[in-house]
């Protein structure tokens, strides 16, 4: 099950790969009429070990403003999360599954979380399972886009969203309810030990900086949840990228940092801005 390493990595696709892309988490944007440039790196939400790349720290001095998929500098962050956080029309969990499964989830919340599924049975399960995620390392939690704010700050520069929360919070509304309750359960029943170890797996590939073995790693998930939903959780949201890309690009020399997932593919963001006459290369 890896649901929550699909969130983790930037909610993967499993799109084909027709051009070959080099091994690099960051890329340098240029050409098009660019007057400097810009770039492009790809991160991981959660993390043992957020210290940033020299690579990383160099395309911070070279340009002058952040793009994350979020605006996570917004001071009303967390509030308009929570108004994204239950699910719609009075759905809740409860009603989704057997008596003996919400109790099985009930009591892993309890363990993990300090609550029982009663107290959250309304809310969105792909969300419970992103506040669970922290539990899966055996390390103190460490976030890039926490480092990445930091250096920014730092510099006297600013932070932008290339979506809104509400956009983004919006995703899982898109992804049938029933779907991420049944994986929940699943979460529930493999226990965290698994869990741990599929984390363990997941780093190591990020850290191969391969963007083909990422994708490769998730096409290997028997459950296809996400495959069957790329169109909204990847697709849509990188052509809908592309546009703030330029805009941003072409006015400042900007670092844009995503989920690592959205770099390659056909409709990853690195051949789209190919696609749209810009030369995106490996930083090396």
């Amino acid at each position: 099950m890896r649901m929550l390493f699909a969130l983790i990595l930037g909610l993967l696709s499993f799109i084909g790969y027709s051009q070959k892309l080099d091994n690099s988490l960051v890329w340098k944007i240029s050409g098009n009429g660019l007057k400097e440039p810009s770039y492009l790196f790809g991160t991981i939400h959660i993390t043992c070990d957020a210290s940033l790349d020299p690579r990383v720290l160099s395309a911070l001095k070279a340009t002058k403003q952040l793009y994350l998929e979020i605006n996570m500098d917004d001071p009303g962050l967390q509030a308009k999360m929570m108004d994204g956080i239950m699910m719609k029309n009075g759905q809740k969990m409860s009603k989704m599954v057997s008596t003996d499964d919400f109790k099985l989830v009930s009591d892993f919340l309890n363990t993990n979380l300090g609550m029982p599924a009663t107290l959250l049975d309304s809310f969105k399960p792909g969300l419970i399972a992103m506040m669970i995620a922290p539990k899966m390392m055996e390390c103190p939690v460490e976030s890039i886009e926490m480092e990445l704010m930091k250096a920014t700050k730092e510099q006297n520069e600013q932070i932008f969203g290339l979506e809104t929360v509400e956009k983004q919070m919006a995703i899982f509304d898109a992804i049938p309810y029933e779907e991420q309750m049944k994986e929940l359960v699943d979460m529930a029943k493999e226990g965290l030990d698994k869990q741990k170890e599929e984390n363990k797996k997941l780093d190591a590939i990020y850290k191969s900086q391969n963007l083909k073995a990422i994708a490769d790693y998730m096409d290997n998930e028997d459950s296809k949840m996400y495959g069957n939903h790329a169109d909204v959780l990847l697709t849509e949201r990188n052509q809908s990228w592309i546009p703030k890309i330029e805009e941003a690009a072409k006015a400042t020399p900007t670092l844009f940092a995503v989920g690592a997932a959205h770099l390659g593919g056909e409709n990853g963001v690195i051949l789209l801005l190919r696609k749209k006459g810009y030369k995106v290369e490996a930083v090396k």
